[in-house]
């Protein structure tokens, strides 16, 4: 099969003005008002979905291009035009939603549009009025200042200069004494903006406690989880699922670090251990960024057909941009351009096994946004965050089989790793989450209280961890370099809800690779036509929420580790 390619540098997006979107939607109001047939009606909801599509496809475009080079000042300029407009835009869009909420023809529009979507908005209308615009503003131009931030750090370590992702393959070297030193040197960099970073939080925290008031929230809690589109689970739901955690997983994560020492000689793990898990270090792609989109292709192509094309394609249009580079942004993404119907992949390659864990990460966001490209709107394209996450971890468990293409020989140490990091990881990801519902019901809190907040989840979560002469971590700083607690507020347990969905797939390709590929390609396809635990049961899958999921999770891992 041959796919269309769309080159990234033919995605050209109109910027909008504001004066143009609001004649546009006007233009559709009064189709909207006017429509007397279902085709009517149609035609005018086509309009608002392309009307969305274009200004989603700019948006994405303009936060691409200055993650990708924060010191552009051209970048700068039109990121700040867009965070200037987006709540413009959000009050236009939050306005039709009402709309059509409260429509006479409601019962007709879900059957045009499918139930899923009206329970989205609904959601969505309680997470915005015009009194919290200039503070949207504000949160916006605060995440930047803190991207901008992360992104500035200059290290000098082994006689090279590297940015927060280049240190981490010396956070991860075989030499422990390497591996300490590199730590120190990263922590370094935290504590000469240590000042910083506590401003800006404060400040973020502040504002978004202010902007759930004015909305009618107790706090931000009730609003962050409307803004994550929440709606078949709650607070009380996500407490007792990390209560489980520690019940389940926290026992097992320490059996871990206990087999670490003893692979390692040591008597005791401290923190910078915790990256490696024998002598060896961990195992490392056997070649570079080019060399490893080659053997990416193989791979897919191995895999599924599906697969194997999308990829290609992916590569043709210069939809990935995998390399590390002085101001470019950190972490990894995936966004999209429903305009042109393609995802597009952002990593910084640093030469760890972390290259291809991000890589075929994003590839499962990327795929499952390729698989949905052709549902009726664009609510649907991409799930809620949790279920969003399914995709990108179940892919970095089913390409398990595959693994010997970067690692060769290491590819059974690799693979043991991975999954001893999934369980470690389980504790850390309740521990942002349950760190920020301190955060956000504390506001007034200072930031040395906040800090004293990370280190009561790290005595929950993590009761392992020893970070020794390591200054920062140690007084309650390590939460200062998760992007997403500055950025994307409640957006982490996620993570791990979707890890037990992954991990159930891993088990699943264990004894029936064939039928559990289909059933995860099934899955990307049904994109967001559903809530998280729904869409969790149509993969034959058991919602994290239910008794005993964890628990089976758990054995299985402990087995294959022989723990």
């Amino acid at each position: 099969m041959s796919l269309t390619t769309v080159d990234f540098a033919n995605i050209q997006v109109e910027t909008p003005t504001l004066e143009q979107v609001k004649a546009e939607y006007q233009a559709i109001n009064t189709a909207l008002d006017t429509a007397k047939t279902r085709a009517e009606k149609e035609k005018a909801l086509q309009k608002w979905d392309d009307l969305r599509r274009r200004l989603e496809s700019w948006s994405s475009l303009t936060s691409l291009h200055f993650s990708q080079d924060t010191r552009n000042e051209d970048y700068k300029e039109k990121k700040d035009y867009s965070d200037e407009l987006q709540p413009k835009l959000t009050a236009l869009a939050v306005e039709m939603k009402r709309k059509l909420l409260s429509s006479a023809d409601k019962v007709e529009l879900e059957t045009i549009l499918g139930k899923h979507v009206f329970s989205l908005w609904s959601a969505d209308v309680t997470t915005f009025e015009p009194a919290i615009e200039d503070d949207l503003v504000r949160e916006s131009k605060l995440v930047d200042r803190y991207v901008e931030l992360i992104a500035s750090a200059e290290i000098e370590f082994a006689g090279e200069t590297v940015n927060l992702s280049g240190i981490r393959k010396y956070t991860q070297d075989s030499d422990r004494s390497t591996r300490d030193r590199a730590e120190k040197a990263h922590w370094n960099f935290f504590s000469q903006n240590q000042e910083l970073l506590d401003e800006i939080y404060d400040e973020l925290v502040k504002l978004r406690h202010q902007m759930a008031q004015k909305l009618g929230y107790d706090n931000y809690i009730g609003l962050g989880y409307k803004k994550m589109q929440r709606i078949d689970y709650t607070e009380a739901d996500v407490a007792r699922y990390r209560d489980e955690v520690v019940k389940e997983v926290v026992p097992l994560a320490e059996k871990i670090i206990a087999q670490k020492a003893e692979k390692l000689n040591l008597d005791r793990v401290y923190f910078w251990d915790e990256s490696v898990f024998d002598l060896q270090g961990n195992p490392t792609p056997k070649g570079e960024h080019d060399w490893m989109l080659v053997q990416a292709q193989q791979m897919f192509d191995a895999m599924h057909p599906e697969l194997g094309d999308f990829f290609r394609m992916m590569v043709k249009g210069n939809l990935l941009d995998l390399k590390t580079r002085p101001g470019k942004a950190g972490g990894g993404f995936c966004t999209s351009f429903p305009t042109h119907d393609v995802p597009y992949i952002f990593a910084n390659f640093n030469g760890t096994k972390g290259d291809v864990e991000v890589f075929t990460h994003e590839m499962g966001h990327a795929f499952q946004n390729w698989q949905s490209r052709n549902l009726s709107i664009i609510d649907y394209l991409w799930p809620t965050y949790e279920s969003c996450e399914i995709h990108s971890m179940s892919l970095e468990f089913l390409t398990w089989s595959q693994m010997d293409k970067f690692f060769t020989i290491d590819a059974d140490r690799f693979r043991q790793i991975h999954l001893a990091e999934s369980i470690l990881f389980l504790p850390y990801g309740c521990a942002v989450d349950h760190f920020q519902h301190l955060v956000y019901a504390n506001p007034e809190a200072t930031p040395k209280q906040r800090h004293q907040m990370w280190q009561e989840m790290e005595a929950r979560y993590l009761p392992w961890r020893n970070y020794g002469d390591l200054a920062y971590p140690a007084k309650g700083g390590l939460w200062q370099e998760k992007q997403h607690i500055y950025c994307y507020p409640f957006y982490y347990i996620d993570y791990t809800l979707a890890l037990c969905c992954a991990m159930q797939f891993w088990v699943k390709a264990e004894s029936d690779y064939k039928q559990t590929l289909s059933e995860y390609i099934a899955l990307c396809q049904r994109g967001g036509k559903a809530p998280f635990q729904e869409l969790v049961r149509s993969a034959n899958l058991v919602s994290p929420f239910e008794s005993g999921c964890l628990a089976k999770v758990v054995k299985s891992a402990r087995e294959f580790l022989k723990l």
